[in-house]
């Protein structure tokens, strides 16, 4: 127990499934490509560490959880997770959903009051605070025996207006630009883009010469609402500011928005306004897609089953914008017991458990999660150098642009807090819509982000009315 539009290059929607479709089959029987020249890592993985419980533990623990970009960890997890239990006299099943039935989940098992006693989610759940633990013993116990958090994972489950931890969020992801490099050769950027001015410029010109188009969603789902928050925050929008007041209406996001449609009319085609999390990583290694704003999922898939594919494919920090340079965490695990948990005092112990075990949780996701408490992973450095899963004859530094990964990353609420608004806006898409209505053509920028603007104040001024958010 812890203690207290318009193109005339356009790639039609037949084809584009098309080439999703080829990569599929080839995913699941290696048809065209030769097989992975080194499936194992090189050298051993981290050794597990355990530490007995605090206090005496039993009875069941259900925990639910996404299902991983990268399979590997799932199997590790499972069976992980089910040891630790026999060590300690806990009976631990873990379930794994689709990321896109999560949200869902959550509601209706909160609603019903019963359901699994832990929950993790791979994005900001603050909108649920007032139905979860505490997580404030926890935090205390964990910064004791880790060291301190990250900043950017104290702002995605703290809320500074309650002084509530209503999430523990022990790891994180990147969200770089994921590039194929023999595209972007022939556009003279061989290394990619680095500005979001050379991305509309040589994404253009690769659509318009080479018929691939640009992998920046505009619909609703996780990866457009990481793109427009990179995008606007480039171009100097917030949706608040560090007092949690919203400022989405301004000159800068108008501007963030008006790029978005130049873009789109430039080098993108209609499939965006219905992509899924996946759409942009299956694109990417079917040969669709030029550049995507993803973790580095597409690219592990690929060396499974496209190795040609996986080696084309490199990675870039977020883009330089008119005003900064910044991107959201692609994933960022919010861990959450509902109030109805019957073992929050076992679940507690496994995210202690869990956290001490970092090091391994990054290994068997092939560096896909980073550690929020960076001592618990001293290798990641080295693994990011040179990595350890990388195909023979690929390049094994491809991975060194996530090593500068924190100077570029931040949280949902930029500049202020991850609050129950942020969560709430971030699971209605305000602002992956607030730029699709522009791209369709129906709404210039202006009145779009007035909309959106007023949508982020009736969501604020609703949650501030029960005393969750600041400002006003």
């Amino acid at each position: 127990m812890v203690t207290p539009r318009n193109n005339r290059y356009q790639v039609s929607r037949r084809r584009f499934i098309q080439g999703v479709s080829v990569a599929a089959v080839a995913a699941a029987c290696g048809q065209g490509q030769d097989a992975p020249s080194r499936q194992t890592p090189s050298g051993t993985g981290p050794s597990p560490v355990f530490r007995e419980p605090s206090s005496q533990l039993s009875g069941d623990l259900r925990i639910l959880l996404w299902s991983h970009f990268v399979p590997q960890h799932d199997v590790w997890f499972d069976d992980w997770a089910t040891e630790w239990g026999e060590q300690v006299g806990v009976n631990v099943t873990v379930d794994h959903i689709d990321v896109t039935g999560i949200p869902a989940r959550v509601s209706s098992e909160i609603s019903a009051g019963e359901g699994h006693d832990l929950i993790q989610f791979i994005a900001t759940l603050s909108q649920y605070e007032p139905s979860v633990h505490s997580m404030n013993d926890l935090m205390d116990e964990a910064n004791k025996r880790f060291g301190e958090q990250l900043g950017l994972c104290q702002k995605s489950s703290f809320n500074p207006t309650t002084e509530n931890y209503y999430a523990y969020a022990p790891a994180w992801s990147p969200d770089p630009g994921d590039y194929r490099k023999s595209l972007w050769e022939k556009v003279d950027l061989p290394d990619g883009p680095s500005t979001w001015d050379e991305l509309l410029e040589g994404g253009g010109r690769i659509f318009s010469e080479q018929n691939i188009q640009m992998g920046l969603g505009l619909s609703q789902e996780l990866d457009s609402n990481m793109y427009a928050r990179a995008l606007l925050w480039s171009y100097g929008g917030y949706v608040q500011d560090e007092n949690e007041n919203v400022t989405l209406m301004s000159d800068d996001t108008i501007a963030a928005v008006q790029y978005a449609q130049e873009l789109f009319d430039r080098a993108m085609t209609e499939e965006v306004f219905a992509w899924n999390p996946a759409s942009n990583n299956e694109g990417l290694i079917s040969g669709q897609l030029s550049y995507i704003l993803n973790s580095i999922s597409a690219w592990r898939t690929a060396q499974e089953s496209l190795p040609d594919i996986a080696k084309d494919i490199f990675f870039v920090p977020a883009l330089e914008g008119p005003k900064d340079q910044m991107a959201a965490q692609h994933v960022m695990y919010n861990w959450i017991a509902p109030e109805f948990s019957t073992n929050f005092d076992a679940a507690q112990e496994f995210l202690l458990h869990y956290t001490a075990n970092l090091a391994r949780v990054s290994y068997e996701s092939k560096m896909y999660d980073f550690p929020g408490y960076p001592d618990q992973v001293p290798q990641m450095d080295g693994w990011l150098d040179e990595d350890p899963f990388a195909l023979e004859g690929d390049d094994e530094t491809k991975l060194q642009p996530l090593k500068t990964a924190l100077d570029w990353s931040t949280n949902l609420g930029h500049p202020g807090p991850a609050s129950p608004a942020i969560g709430e806006i971030n699971g209605t898409f305000v602002l992956p819509n607030m730029l699709a209505r522009v791209a369709r053509g129906k709404q210039e920028a202006e009145q779009s982000v007035e909309q959106a603007h007023e949508e982020c104040e009736q969501i604020f001024g609703k949650w501030r009315s029960e005393g969750l958010v600041g400002g006003g």
